[in-house]
Order: structure tokens, then C-alpha cells, then sequence
């Protein structure tokens, strides 16, 4: 069943769409992790010492595995987050979180000694695609831009948790999350910027409130320690990055790859999703509405499909399996 029309009641309509279930590549060249001449050295982090791990993961144990190799950090990922997803968003891709295969060499790569930029990058009019950011709990952070002008969290993409799945199924944030500070507390980073920068919350490391931010949504300590910090206005996390990273494209690299199940939804207007919650062993129900008619999806997960259940308004059902 890799290429077929499937017919998939949502919303009350039947939406039709060809589903050829494509593998994204994992493989890429890890990025010159050298500074180009003419970077500034930073003055040594908490997470850059030699046997440092790295502040924050720390909290995830069983959600995060970090490595180091050398002069980056490989960080290990992928399963869903544990708090709750999706509810709250109005505007909606037709998409559901499913765990992602960041392992291996499709992990994550972030600097062990982080260097400033001579020349700094914005993310206001640039990496659209991929994450500029991890959390603490290995969720990736993209963009809060999808385009220019277009603010995801403003256009009611985004659930109470500040994330929602994109197009391959991947469950990840578009702003800060800064309800992971309860969790790491004010002393840890609740992420980290791919350039290898720490992102705190709402405070200083000691609880005191966050001084003037440059334009990057960051700022030097007293020890001359560069971080950015999460806030609840735009650019909610790194407005870019205020130290070196690789490019290629529009996105930072190295950049781990989704594996989706299914192709992409298509926007679904008029919705809001008002529940989703596990039903089982790797099977979750994510009920919502579209014009006030309620409609609801409940999906099991294994390793290389996933069995989806579309219920409409009328009670109606259709069963679909997809194969990676």
C-alpha cells in the first residue's frame, strides 16, 4: 500500500490525497567545526569543560542521551515529549505527533566550545526550515516564522505547550518553552541554540529578572558568558544566532531528518482541538472540531507503520494503515 488514493473523512468532508509515503534521507557531512578567522572566543561555559554534560538534558534522562565526540555534543532524541500536545491550536495541518528516529546519525549536533559570529545571522527573514534551537527535553525548536510576516504562534498554529506536528508528523516547539523552567529550574538552560549558545527562561541563572537583550534575544553575563533567554514576545527564543553555525540553504546544518508515515496534511480551517491523550500502548486519541462538529482520531504506533481511525460528526469510521 505505498501508492494509492486514500479517501479520509475530516471535519464532516472527505479529503482525498495521494499517499506515497517517502523516506527522507538521514545521511550529511558534519559542518567544519573550526571558527573561520576573525571569531571571537568565548569565554568557557558550565556545559564546555571536558567532562561537562551538558545542563538541562540532564533533567530528560530517559528522553535525551548526550555523547560527546570531540569538539561537538551528539544528542540523542525523538521520542514524544511528557506533557501534553496539540490542544488549544485552531489552525491545523492535519497532522498528529509521532516519535522520530534523532539517533545515530540523524542526532543532533551542537558545539562543544561555542564561538561569537563576527558576522551574526537573523532568523526574521531566514531559517524557515529545520530547528534553530533544542530543548532540554530533545524537542526540536524551529522558527517562529514559517514565513515573513507570518508568526506561527500569532496565526494559532501552536498548542498551550507552545509546539504542534509539522508535516512529517514531528511533534516540535516555534517559541520558547518556558514552562520546561519549573522542570530544569532557573539555573539550567531549558534549550540550547544550534550554535551551541544555552537559552534560560524568564530569569537569570540566580532568579534575578533578565536584563537588556540585544537583537538576538541575548545578552552577556558578568563573566562575559554569552546566552540567550526565552520570552513571551517576539522572537520568543534566539532571534538567530549570535554565534557560528553551518548553512546550507535556509536551514542550520548539520540538521537531523523526519521519517514520516504519511504525506502532509492540508490546512483545516475552522478547528479546534480540544483533547489528546494516550489510549494505550503507543496509541493516543486526538479529538477536535471543525465548525462546532466533533470529530476524532485515534492512531496506534509501530515501528514502521502507523493504523489511523478517522471518526466524523456522524460516527462514521475509516481505517487506514501507513508504511514508512
Amino acid at each position: 500500500m505505498d501508492t494509492k488514493t486514500r479517501r479520509t473523512f475530516l471535519g464532516g468532508f472527505i479529503t482525498s490525497f495521494a499517499a506515497t509515503a517517502s523516506v527522507i534521507g538521514c545521511k550529511y557531512a558534519l559542518a567544519d567545526t573550526n571558527p573561520p578567522s576573525g571569531d571571537q572566543p568565548l569565554s568557557p561555559s558550565p556545559s564546555s569543560g571536558p567532562e561537562a554534560i551538558l545542563p538541562g538534558f540532564d533533567r530528560f534522562p530517559h528522553a535525551v542521551k548526550v555523547m560527546r565526540a570531540r569538539l561537538v555534543y551528539r544528542i540523542e532524541s525523538g521520542d514524544l515529549p511528557d506533557h501534553g500536545m496539540m490542544v488549544g491550536i485552531r489552525n491545523w495541518q492535519q497532522q498528529v505527533p509521532t516519535p522520530q528516529p534523532y539517533t545515530g546519525a540523524n542526532a543532533w549536533h551542537l558545539p562543544v566550545s561555542p564561538v561569537l559570529a563576527e558576522t551574526p545571522l537573523s532568523c526574521q527573514n531566514a531559517f524557515y526550515r529545520g530547528a534553530i534551537a533544542i530543548a532540554a527535553n530533545g524537542v526540536p525548536i524551529f522558527n517562529p516564522m514559517k514565513a515573513p510576516n507570518e508568526d506561527v504562534y500569532l496565526l494559532g498554529e501552536l498548542d498551550q505547550w507552545g509546539g504542534h506536528s509539522g508535516r512529517s508528523d514531528d511533534y516540535h516547539y516555534h517559541v520558547a518553552p518556558l514552562h520546561l523552567q519549573d522542570v530544569v529550574g532557573t539555573d539550567r538552560p531549558i534549550a540550547y541554540a544550534m550554535d551551541g549558545f544555552p537559552i534560560y527562561g524568564e530569569t537569570e541563572t540566580d532568579g534575578s529578572p533578565v536584563g537588556a537583550l540585544d537583537q538576538w534575544n541575548g545578552h552577556s553575563d558578568a563573566e562575559n558568558r554569552y546566552h540567550y533567554h526565552g520570552t513571551r514576545g517576539y522572537p520568543y527564543v534566539n532571534g538567530g544566532f549570535r554565534g557560528v553555525v553551518g548553512v546550507s540553504g535556509d536551514e542550520v546544518t548539520p540538521q537531523p531528518r523526519t521519517r514520516p508515515f504519511r504525506p502532509a496534511g492540508t490546512p483545516l480551517r475552522d478547528v479546534v482541538i480540544t483533547e489528546f491523550a494516550p489510549i494505550g500502548d503507543n496509541a493516543y486519541r486526538l479529538i477536535y472540531t471543525v465548525r462546532g462538529a466533533p470529530n476524532r482520531i485515534e492512531y496506534v504506533i509501530g515501528a514502521q507503520n502507523v493504523t489511523m481511525t478517522f471518526t466524523g460528526p456522524t460516527n462514521a469510521s475509516l481505517t487506514e494503515t501507513y508504511r514508512r
